[in-house]
C-alpha cells in the first residue's frame, strides 16, 4: 500500500528512534495530527502550548538523542519559536513539523485565519531559517529525497529542521523514492594527521587535563570518550554547560571548572596543564566563568564537532566520533596527576533553622540516586546544583547558553517521557516555574512521577542580583500557593509539601526518597538566598554589562 506525504515521514522519525510527538493541534495540521494519533507505533503528546511543547521536545532530545514537535501554521509555529531557536543553541535536533495552508489557498494569496492578511504564505517559515539548520515543504514528489535529507542535515549539526505540510498534499500519495543518506565521514590523511598531532602533543606534557563538552552527548559518544579516559588515564573536568556529560563518580573526574569564579583548585590545575584538549565544548559567558577562563591557546587543542585545531593548525573535514574512535584505539596509559574533586561539604542547619544556601544545596545532592535525570532550571536553582557531585550514572540538564527561564517544567516532562525507567528531579524557581506550570499537569495525565521542587524566594533572584535596584517592581510575581497546584493539575495522589525549615525539609526528603506516587515539594527560602556561583556571577555580570 503507497504511503502518504505524512506517513512517510514519520516511518523515517521512528527509525531513528521518535516514539513520541509533541506538539498543540490545529485546523491547518488535522492530516499531520491525525496521521500522528493514527499511527500505533507513535503516541501523541498534547501539552498546554506551542513553547512548553517545544521545551518538552528538548528535554527528550537531551535524553534520545532526536525529537519531533507539531504545530499549526502562524499562531501555532511562532508560539514554538523560542523553544526551537533554544534546541539549535544548545545543538539538539528536532524535526519541526509545521501544517500548513492548502497550496490552493496558498495560490489565490487568500487572507485566511493564522495570516498577516497580506497573501504572504512563506513569511513565517523565513522567520524560522535563522534557527533551524535545513527546511522544506514537503510535497508528493520531493518528501522521499526531502525527508532524507533534512534528516541528514539535522544529524550532521544536530540542530532542528523545519518540515512544512501544506493541508492539501500531506495525505497524498507519495511519487518516487529515496535511499537514506550515508552518514559523514572524516578525510583520511586529515583525520590521521589530526590523530598524530594530538597523541605528539601528549606524549610530550608532563601534565594534562581533559574538558569534554556537551557536543559528545549530543553526538552520543559517551562511551567513546570513557573508552579514551580508562585507556589513558587522563583527568578531567567539566565547564557548567558541560556537567555530567561523563559520570562524575571515578576518580579521574577533578571538579567544575569554572574559570576564577568557582574552585580555585581545579582552576589551577586546568589552567597550568602543559596540554588541555577542549572536546565539543563552548567558552561562552557562563561556561567559561563569566569569561575569567585563562587557557593558552599554545597549550590547547580543541576538537570541534567537524574539526580539529592542534599546535596551530586547523584539520578540517575530521568528525568528532571518528577523532574520539581514533584516539580511543591509540592513546597510551600514563600515569596522569590528578586531583580530588570538591563537593559541597555537610549540610548545616536543623529544627526550626531557616532553610538557607548551605542548609538546601548539600542537602538536594545527598537526596539524589544513582540513575537519575537531574533537570535544572536555568537561575540560582542550576547554580547551585551545578557544583554537587553526581552520583553514579546520574546526568544533569540545565540550559546554560539559550538560558530561556520557564524551560525546566516542560523539558523535565519531555525526560520523563524519553527515559520511563528513571527518576526525574525537577528543580525550579517560582519565576520560571509561573511561565510553565501547567506542564505539570501532564505528568500526572501520563502517570509519570517525578520529584519536583520548587524554590519559592519570592521573585526572580537571578534578575535582582543583576540589576541595579533589586527591589524594583518588575522583580516581584504573584504569590502562589505552589504546593495546591498538582492537585488543582489533575495530579491526584501525588505526595505535595510547603516547608519553610530545616526539620521540615527534612522529614519530607525522607519521605520523597521512597514514594511511590509522584513528588512536589515547594521549599521557602529567603528573597536573597543566592548560590555561591550566583553572588559571584552577580559581580562580575554587572562589570561585564558596564564594559
Amino acid at each position: 500500500m503507497t504511503m502518504t506525504v505524512i506517513q512517510f515521514v514519520l516511518e523515517r522519525l521512528k527509525a531513528i528512534g521518535i516514539s513520541d510527538i509533541f506538539g498543540v493541534p490545529g485546523d491547518y495540521s488535522f492530516p499531520v495530527n491525525d496521521a500522528i494519533c493514527n499511527d500505533p507505533h507513535i503516541r501523541w503528546i498534547g501539552c498546554s502550548n506551542e513553547l512548553n511543547a517545544a521545551y518538552a521536545a528538548d528535554g527528550y532530545a537531551r535524553v534520545k538523542g532526536v525529537a519531533a514537535l507539531c504545530t499549526t501554521y502562524g499562531v501555532g509555529e511562532l508560539s514554538a519559536l523560542n523553544g526551537v531557536a533554544g534546541a539549535y543553541a544548545e545543538h539538539l535536533p528536532i524535526f519541526h513539523l509545521v501544517g500548513t495552508p492548502s497550496m490552493a489557498i496558498q495560490s489565490a494569496r487568500a487572507p485566511m485565519h493564522h495570516t498577516l492578511g497580506n497573501g504572504e504564505y512563506d513569511l513565517f517559515r523565513r522567520m524560522t531559517e535563522l534557527v533551524v539548520c535545513a527546511y522544506a515543504v514537503m510535497t508528493p514528489q520531493n518528501v522521499a529525497f526531502e525527508t532524507e535529507r533534512l534528516i541528514a542535515e539535522a544529524l550532521f549539526h544536530r540542530r532542528p529542521v523545519y518540515m512544512a505540510f501544506p493541508a492539501d498534499l500531506a495525505e497524498q500519495p507519495v511519487l518516487g523514492t529515496a535511499e537514506p543518506l550515508a552518514a559523514p565521514r572524516s578525510n583520511p590523511d586529515h583525520l590521521a594527521q589530526a590523530t598524530t598531532a594530538i597523541l605528539s602533543a601528549l606524549e610530550k606534557a608532563e601534565t594534562a587535563c581533559v574538558l569534554p563538552g556537551n557536543l559528545i552527548h549530543r553526538c552520543g559518544l559517551q562511551r567513546t570518550m570513557q573508552n579514551i579516559i580508562d585507556r589513558s588515564g587522563l583527568p578531567f573536568a567539566t565547564m557548567f554547560m558541560d556537567k555530567s556529560v561523563l559520570d562524575e563518580h571515578q576518580p579521574a573526574f577533578v571538579g567544575m571548572y569554572d574559570g576564577a569564579l568557582m574552585n580555585d583548585d581545579v582552576r589551577q590545575f586546568v589552567e597550568d596543564a602543559d596540554c588541555v584538549l577542549t572536546i565539543g565544548t563552548l567558552m561562552s559567558d557562563l561556561n567559561s566563568g563569566a569569561f575569567t577562563a585563562r587557557l593558552d591557546p599554545a597549550r590547547t587543542i580543541t576538537i570541534a564537532h567537524h574539526n580539529v585545531l592542534c599546535d596551530g593548525k586547523t584539520y578540517i573535514d575530521v568528525e568528532m566520533g571518528d577523532i574520539l574512535r581514533a584516539l580511543a584505539e591509540n592513546v597510551p596509559h600514563r600515569g596522569w596527576k590528578r586531583m580530588s574533586a570538591p563537593s559541597l561539604g555537610a549540610a548545616k542547619g536543623s529544627g526550626d533553622d531557616p532553610i538557607g544556601v548551605d542548609a538546601l544545596y548539600p542537602r538536594w545532592a545527598d537526596f539524589l540516586s544513582p540513575g537519575d535525570i537531574l533537570v535544572a532550571e536555568t537561575g540560582t536553582a542550576s547554580m547551585g546544583l551545578g557544583f554537587a557531585r553526581m552520583p553514579k550514572g546520574a546526568t544533569f540538564y540545565n540550559q546554560t547558553l539559550w538560558g530561556s527561564i520557564g524551560w525546566a517544567t516542560p523539558a523535565a516532562v519531555g525526560a520523563a517521557i524519553a527515559a520511563p525507567g528513571r527518576r526525574v528531579v525537577l528543580v525550579t524557581g517560582d519565576g520560571s516555574h509561573q511561565m510553565t506550570a501547567t506542564e505539570i499537569g501532564l505528568f500526572g495525565h501520563l502517570g509519570l512521577k517525578p520529584i519536583v521542587f520548587v524554590l519559592n524566594n519570592n521573585g526572580y533572584l537571578i534578575e535582582r542580583l543583576l540589576c541595579k535596584n533589586p527591589e524594583i517592581a518588575y522583580n516581584d510575581i504573584a504569590p502562589w500557593r505552589y504546593s495546591e497546584l498538582p492537585h488543582a493539575l489533575g495530579c491526584d495522589g501525588w505526595l505535595t509539601a510547603r516547608v519553610t525549615t530545616c526539620a521540615e525539609l527534612d522529614a519530607v526528603l525522607a519521605k520523597a526518597k521512597h514514594a511511590e506516587t509522584g513528588v512536589y515539594i515547594e521549599i521557602v527560602t529567603d528573597t536573597y538566598a543566592a548560590s555561591p556561583l550566583a553572588m559571584k556571577l552577580h559581580e562580575n555580570l554587572k562589570s561585564l554589562y558596564k564594559s
